[in-house]
């Protein structure tokens, strides 16, 4: 049997994609939306696979650094691109930093709008 748990939170920040042709080149922001999930196979001595609290701590301080952040200006968009693929790479390689011994972070799903989004995924989680 598996378990995953998720947790979603949103912030609001501007970005401009760098060697993009079209209007995204310029300087615009979005509504973001992320959804954090970890899996596992056993659950702990109180029945719990992750505190959903840690979780969402964890994730917070995340939203935090990048709300209301021209995101081209921060690391680690000021090198790379900030694509929603290149937001979810970097939030699931942030929420690496709480896993456990039957936790493990296995998706983060980031939307720039309400009808797109960009998913990260460990590659044997089914």
């Amino acid at each position: 049997m598996k378990y995953k748990l998720s947790v979603t939170k949103s912030f609001a920040s501007a970005h401009c994609l760098k060697e993009y042709k079209g209007r995204c080149e310029n300087l615009h922001g979005h509504n973001w939306k992320v959804r954090a999930a970890f899996y596992g196979t056993k659950l702990d001595d109180i029945g719990m696979l992750i505190d959903f609290t840690e979780i969402k701590e964890h994730l917070n301080k995340l939203i935090v650094y990048l709300d209301h952040k021209f995101l081209n200006e921060i690391s680690p968009f000021d090198k790379i691109n900030p694509t929603a693929e290149n937001i979810a790479s970097f939030i699931f390689e942030q929420l690496k930093q709480i896993e456990t011994k039957i936790a493990k972070v296995c998706e983060v799903e980031v939307w720039e709008s309400e009808s797109s989004s960009a998913t990260v995924t460990i590659e044997d989680f089914k």
